[in-house]
């Protein structure tokens, strides 16, 4: 590749915590003067030019959306603290400048002078989605109220926005442990605990397992002394309890909020714009396929409640004859390795962080059309950080830049513990043709190298990363008019989509073997290993899919109810009655439910239902040849391409040549397609 600079420099990483906070005020400042000038226009001046708050929008969030981000990953305490009071901050600017009349009223005349002078037909597509959203924002925020109720909605927003922020830096800063003995530990591979702090308390030496995924879930796993597991797993699950009344504040503020804006549920207010259009839609979705997944999943968990009793026998053990939800990982994985001569740990060993990552990056790459080239300098965020420039795989000159991105990929205290991608930078075209470029970063928590192994992924991490890297190229490869379209800004029920198809690749035989190489014997997995993995995907997928349909039928049910419970008592009793498993004392699982602060309340169905289209979309177009770059382009061009900028049925449509439907779903969940479905 020709060595080209960038036409855009990176950003810089080098902010002080004083910094943070004045730029975030200066930027709000800037913005507030274009809300100004907008809300004094008479009616008469309303037009596209004039009331094209696009671009202020984006300057604004270009500025305050990287020094947000500090408090995922930032080493220093105040630096995050500092991050997290300019996002409060944002926040409740966002609020006050969405709750605004006078801005209102003049995209309100914007619109209706277009449609009138005939100039609104004149746009194109984007440009009129663009005026349509401005507009239904407006009413969504509630600026066709009283005076009197728009101000008790505002300041009921603040609050909202103050108590998720809240939980979300517990939920980041939370950092602690659980602590075993070497012979509590049985079982779980040598290499993990090898990762464990170890100390002396007392006469005896001792481990603590913090709670991130790399440490925690193993002893789920693999932990063979049932009490291990169990006490595991309550401390795990109170980790957050702190949590507890901030969610019961949130979901009051949401159920006060959309009384007064005169929507029967949040629910209903929430997936009013998404593409399954209501509350009822949602929950019809979640119990019809809860109906053909109960029967699947209570086959499954009488086999684990059989081969539990065989086990607590053979190891003298008294034998409760159900499966608790501390069980349920590690028989999972019992059964996998006694009925497809399957180890986990075998598999792990060949799957080395500094052989899968630029695997993936390579096939992503070869798919897509593009070239990732690193950038090695000390400006990010933190030492293990990767920065890359993204081009396109044909570059001659800077016209080929597509954006930057970066990888944060290891644990580390007081960051984001689970793997997430965010969007820090749009692309979107500038005044005069030219355009300003997109900049993603994953942040992920993969196993750092122990004393005896290099850093090692299990199968599932890879396919994490898989999926995770599909939203950092939605993220890239976006190309929008406008960046409130860009990238991954579709309906929150579809934004999974694309990442969920793409974790098929981890699926296929020949991808395994050229992202897999023994950390020892540098061979990748052998024909025979593969067919035991691809075997092993849909073993207990039932339990697997009930599961996620707890986590969804909790969050559509605490905002569809009309008045407060008893959280924690609801979040047992239906994790037992949906689940299929026995959840022991109740703890507070709901605190640590990022999810349901982070932009997806009402929205969690959208996973499982954003499945079918991921499903759909693999069998028709990728099955057949998942890395042929003709196929990689025509994704890139129906669906990367343009983001949010059309509704994203039309995308999909686009993509298939037909409307979407759920047969290739249900056929790979159950074998084949039940009569009579909804979904």
């Amino acid at each position: 590749m020709p060595s080209i600079t960038p036409p855009q420099a990176a950003p810089s990483w080098s902010h002080t915590p004083e910094q943070v906070l004045s730029l975030t005020k200066d930027a709000i400042a800037k913005y507030t003067e274009v809300l100004d000038k907008v809300a004094a226009l008479p009616a008469s001046g309303c037009n596209f030019e004039s009331v094209a708050l696009a671009d202020a929008e984006t300057i604004f969030d270009i500025i305050t959306e990287p020094l947000a981000f500090y408090q995922n990953v930032s080493l220093e305490k105040e630096l995050r603290d500092a991050s997290s009071e300019a996002e409060s901050i944002v926040r409740d600017f966002g609020v006050e400048s969405s709750m605004r009349l006078d801005v209102f009223q003049a995209k309100v005349s914007a619109e209706k002078n277009l449609r009138e002078s005939g100039q609104y037909d004149k746009l194109n597509k984007e440009e009129q989605r663009l005026v349509e959203k401005m507009v239904l924002e407006g009413k969504r925020a509630g600026l066709a109220l009283s005076e009197e109720e728009r101000e008790e909605v505002m300041k009921l927003k603040k609050e909202h926005s103050q108590v998720c922020l809240d939980f979300q830096k517990n939920f980041n800063e939370e950092n602690g442990h659980v602590t075993f003995t070497l012979e509590e530990l049985e079982g779980v591979p040598a290499d993990v605990i090898s990762g464990f702090t170890k100390r002396t308390e007392g006469s005896q030496e001792v481990y603590d397992i913090t709670f991130k995924t790399p440490d925690i879930f193993p002893v789920f796993k693999y932990a063979q002394n049932p009490s291990t597991r169990k006490r595991a797993h309550e401390v795990f699950e109170a980790r957050l309890e702190i949590n507890v009344p901030l969610l019961e504040r949130a979901l009051e503020l949401r159920r006060r909020i959309a009384a007064i804006m005169q929507y029967p549920t949040w629910a209903d207010y929430i997936t009013e714009v998404k593409m399954v259009k209501s509350a009822k839609g949602a929950e019809e979705f979640l119990d019809d396929l809860e109906s053909k997944l109960r029967p699947v999943g209570l086959k499954e968990r009488d086999i684990l409640i059989a081969l539990k009793k065989e086990d607590h026998e053979k190891r003298g053990l008294p034998f409760d004859g159900e499966l608790n939800i501390w069980d349920y990982r590690y028989y999972d994985r019992l059964y996998i390795e006694r009925t497809l001569d399957l180890d986990d740990s075998l598999v792990k060993e060949y799957f080395p962080v500094s052989v899968v990552v630029p695997a993936i990056l390579d096939i992503y790459q070869n798919l897509l059309g593009v070239r990732f080239q690193e950038i090695k300098d000390n400006d990010v965020w933190h030492p293990e950080v990767q920065k890359f420039a993204v081009w396109e795989s044909d570059v001659k000159d800077e016209s080929g830049f597509v954006g930057y991105c970066y990888l944060d990929l290891f644990p580390r205290a007081s960051k984001y513990s689970h793997a997430a991608v965010w969007g820090l930078l749009p692309g979107y075209n500038l005044a005069g043709g030219a355009r300003h470029y997109p900049l993603t970063a994953m942040v992920a928590n993969l196993a750092k190298p122990t004393p005896e192994r290099p850093a090692l992924m299990r199968h599932d991490d890879v396919t994490t990363f898989f999926h995770e890297m599909g939203h950092v190229f939605h993220g890239l490869l976006s190309r929008t008019q406008f960046a409130r379209f860009h990238g991954t800004a579709v309906a929150r029920d579809f934004v999974e989509a694309p990442s969920q198809m793409l974790e098929n690749w981890c699926w296929e035989p020949k991808v395994l073997a050229k992202m897999s190489s023994h950390y020892e014997k540098q061979e990748p997995l052998s024909p025979e290993l593969i067919d035991k993995i691809i075997k092993s995907r849909y073993v207990n997928v039932g339990l697997f899919y009930l599961r996620q349909l707890f986590f969804a039928k909790f969050d559509m049910k605490v905002h569809v109810d009309q008045k407060p419970t008893d959280y924690t008592k609801l979040w047992n009793d239906l994790r037992e009655s949906v689940s299929l498993v026995k959840g022991g004392k109740p703890g507070p699982g709901q605190a640590s439910f990022g999810h349901i602060v982070g932009g997806y309340d009402a929205g969690y169905y959208g996973y499982t239902y954003s499945l079918v289209f991921a499903a759909d979309m693999y069998a028709t177009i990728f099955k057949e040849d998942p890395l042929d770059p003709a196929r990689g382009k025509r994704y890139r061009d129906k669906i990367l391409l343009v983001g949010g900028s059309r509704d994203d049925t039309e995308s999909l449509e686009d993509f298939l040549g037909r409307p979407p439907n759920s047969d290739a779903f249900l056929e790979e969940v159950f074998g084949t397609v039940p009569p009579s479905s909804n979904l």
